[in-house]
This record gives C-alpha cells, structure tokens and sequence, in this order.
C-alpha cells in the first residue's frame, strides 16, 4: 500500500482506479490496491492469495493487453467495509494472437483504511 498520493476515497473510485491502472499498464499500482492478506479468483476454481499470487495473475490478465471497462452497479457499505458490484467487459488479445472477449459481474469486498480503500477479496 504504497501509493497514498493516489489513493480512491470511495469504493467506486478504487474500481475506476482498478480500470485506470489496467490501461497503464501499472502492475505494481494495480497490486497496491489490494491489501497484504487480500484473495483474488482470477478464474473459475483458481485463487491467488497474497501479493506474490496476486501479482502473478495481474501480469497473465496484462499480458492479454486487455482493454478492461467497469461500471459500478452498487455499492453496499457498514463501517469501513464495503461490497462494490460492478459489470465489466474486458477484449485482448491471447499469446497465441486470438481475440479474447470476456465480460461478467463482479463482486469486491473492500476495505478504508484511513482515507483510502483497498481491496480485500476479489471475485470477478
């Protein structure tokens, strides 16, 4: 959790940032936006724990130069959690060159810590 100078003070800015920080390209602040002891399903049965499993599925979804857009749906908040719904749709391009076209609804659970939130389990 590195960059405070950045940091959404909304859930709904941090999925922003989240899309924000796929077009960039910015493995290491897509990875600050998830805490320490967060869990990301990258895929149906598959679950990356921590930030050395977590940065490892970041750099796979990268590698297909994704085009990743999100809109969030809802937004439910007690405390410093919250649970942000979002429909997305991602097209890039697999190593093998085709065409890669997904699209969905995901569920985040985040958390503030200060002024800032960070994601604590992913599921899209």
């Amino acid at each position: 959790m590195n960059d405070t100078s950045q940091a959404a003070s909304t859930p709904a800015e941090l999925m922003a940032d989240f899309c924000r920080r796929v077009r960039e390209r910015d493995l290491d602040g897509l990875v600050d936006l998830y805490e320490p002891q967060a869990v990301f399903r990258p895929s149906e049965g598959r679950i990356a724990r921590g930030p050395a499993e977590i940065r490892a599925a970041l750099a796979e979804l990268l590698a297909l130069d994704p085009v990743l857009d999100a809109h969030v749906e809802e937004v439910l908040t007690v405390g410093d959690l919250a649970l942000v719904i979002n429909r997305w749709t991602m097209r890039g391009t697999a190593p093998d060159g085709t065409l890669v076209e997904q699209s969905g609804r995901s569920s985040d659970v985040v958390r503030r810590h200060g002024a800032a939130w960070r994601i604590v389990m992913d599921c899209p």
